[in-house]
Formats: structure tokens, C-alpha cells, sequence
């Protein structure tokens, strides 16, 4: 039986309606994709504090509102990955690539062109159509 593994994924944009996605370092588990940025959560840690606590490592910023969107699951070879998915309303600091990864921030339609993660793809779909709806309602 494969492993669970609980991961919190968050999804932040920028004033220019850009969602932020980060580079797997090498030596990582799919090293040079793509993924939202977050993290795995600890042993009886909520969400709300992991992702608190992921985004704070990774990308040096401390959020302020962050709300959850959805939860998926994703089978890939080696394990199974519980993921949970929040919108962060908003945060204090600059992210940076404090593990030495690369940040880039994309409009939602043009995350399909990174080779990103297989599990967030999902969350790609959801920002499309939620790009989708706004646009409509917008005309």
C-alpha cells in the first residue's frame, strides 16, 4: 500500500490577477516542475497553521486571510497525495525563493504551457473557469 502523504497548497495572486507557482529544486521528488506553492503537512498540524507555516519557509511571507477553495487527491506511483487547496486573500511581505527555487507569476491560462505538478492540475481548471466567470460577468 502506498503512503499518504497531506500537502496544503495555496493559491496567491498578484494585482495584476497573476496566481504565483514555484520550481521543485533539484533533489526534490520531480526536481524542474512546477506546483503552487505549500507544502507537506506535520503530524497533527491543521491546515490553516501548515500553510501558515509553509509560506512563511519557502517564500519569506506571513498571511494575513487565506480561505480553503478544495480538496484533492492525486495518485502518483510511489504515493498517494491528500491535497488541500487555499486561496490566500492576502499576506504581508515579498515572496522570494527563500529555498533557492524559482517563482514566477502566470495568468491562470498560461500555467498549461510549465510542466506543472500532475496534482495541481485541477486547481488550473478551477482558476480557468473562475477566470472564465469573471470575464462574463465583467461584459
Amino acid at each position: 500500500m502506498k503512503p499518504t502523504v497531506r500537502v496544503v497548497a495555496a493559491v496567491i495572486y498578484d494585482d495584476q490577477r497573476r496566481v504565483l507557482v514555484t520550481q521543485r529544486p533539484a533533489g526534490k521528488a520531480l526536481a524542474g516542475q512546477w506546483e503552487f506553492p505549500g507544502g507537506k503537512l506535520e503530524a497533527g498540524e491543521p491546515e490553516r497553521a501548515a500553510l501558515g507555516r509553509e509560506l512563511r519557509e519557502e517564500l519569506g511571507i506571513t498571511v494575513a486571510a487565506a480561505r480553503p477553495l478544495q480538496t484533492l487527491t492525486h495518485e502518483y506511483p510511489e504515493r498517494h497525495v491528500e491535497l488541500s487547496v487555499w486561496m490566500v486573500d492576502s499576506y504581508n511581505g515579498v515572496p522570494a525563493g527563500l529555498e533557492g527555487q524559482p517563482l514566477r507569476w502566470e495568468h491562470p491560462a498560461a500555467l498549461r504551457a510549465l510542466p506543472l505538478l500532475p496534482a495541481d492540475l485541477p486547481i488550473v481548471d478551477w482558476l480557468e473557469k473562475l477566470e472564465l466567470t469573471a470575464t462574463h460577468n465583467a461584459n
